[in-house]
This record gives C-alpha cells, structure tokens and sequence, in this order.
C-alpha cells in the first residue's frame, strides 16, 4: 500500500511525443499513473532511475528488451516487467514493429520530474 501520496502531476488523456515515439496517460489518481508508452523500431529509452516511483510494464506488442539492473532480457506479449524504486532500467525496440507498453506507476511523487537519466542516445542527459 501506498502512503503518504503527496505529488501526482499527471492527467488522464495528457500525451508527449518522444524521441523513442510517445506516452499517453490513460488513468491517474493519488498514487498511480496507468500510461501506454509506444516505442517505434529503432526506439530506445534512456537508462533511468527513479526516486520516488515503482513501474511495472506490461508487454501489449512487439518484442521489446527490457533492462532491469544487470538483468537485460527480450520480454513478449503478456509478459511483465516489475521495477523497483531506484533500479535503473532501460526500454528498446530491436524489433521492425512498435513496442506498446502499459505502464503502471506508483508512489508518492508522480512526475516527469523523477527521472534520473545516466545514459541517453537523444542527448538528454541531466
């Protein structure tokens, strides 16, 4: 259980286009945020960390590989990816089809503001 839910700055139907291709918020309330994240071939996420979110990705297509720690694995439909708070992790599409993961956060700050990024291909490294 979640507690001491502080900070959830997401909105249902809020969208972002990304170097990798786009999220859209689906479903946010105190202490989750439910996104679709659509990773385009060719498409890799920065390897991040966050300080005050978990993550857990479900694979709804392609054949995305996932990053967790020094565990790197190619997941499939269905399948499902916990990330702890503070693990850095990493989404790509090796694949010739876009990747569409739903992700769900939960925790006590809900913003683009908890990304810690240590390694990004598009630059954006702060």
């Amino acid at each position: 259980m979640i507690e001491n839910v502080t900070a959830n700055s997401y909105r249902p139907g809020e969208r972002d286009d990304r170097p990798w291709g786009d999220w859209t918020v689906l479903d946010a309330s105190p202490g989750y945020v439910v996104k679709r994240l659509r990773v385009v071939p060719g498409g890799r996420l920065s390897l991040q960390r966050h300080r005050y979110r978990a993550e857990r990705w479900v694979v709804a297509a392609g054949t995305p590989t996932v990053t967790v720690g020094a565990d790197r694995r190619t997941v499939a439909l269905g399948d499902s990816v916990l990330i702890p708070i503070f693990a850095i992790h990493r989404l790509e599409n090796e694949g010739v089809a876009d990747a569409i993961i739903i992700e769900v956060q939960l925790g006590d700050q809900l913003d683009e503001d908890d990304i810690e990024r240590l390694d990004d291909v598009y630059g954006r490294l702060r």
